[in-house]
């Protein structure tokens, strides 16, 4: 089998806005530079995280466990069936 073949998983970053006080280290841990400040900012006026480089996600979970305030969450995205796999079981 050939590694062309197989599928990579994709990631989705979610990032509380109102919980992030922009301390960065999410933006440093990051493995894959999946994350960075934001030009917009909370309620506290702290520039939060934006996760704008998500699709760069390997899905470590190194953000979430170094963020002091459990603002950030990495989940898997669903696959949608292939239309001509859901076809065949028909």
């Amino acid at each position: 089998m050939s590694k062309g073949n197989k599928k990579s998983k994709q990631y989705q970053v979610q990032v509380i806005a109102e919980r992030c006080k922009g301390c960065g280290f999410c933006i440093e841990f990051c493995p894959q530079n999946a994350l960075s400040k934001s030009a917009g900012m909370n309620s506290k006026v702290y520039h939060n995280v934006d996760a704008g480089n998500a699709n760069t996600c390997t899905g470590c979970d190194m953000c979430s466990m170094v963020c002091p305030d459990f603002a950030i969450s990495v989940m898997p995205i669903k696959e949608k069936p292939d239309k001509e796999a859901e076809v065949a079981r028909v």
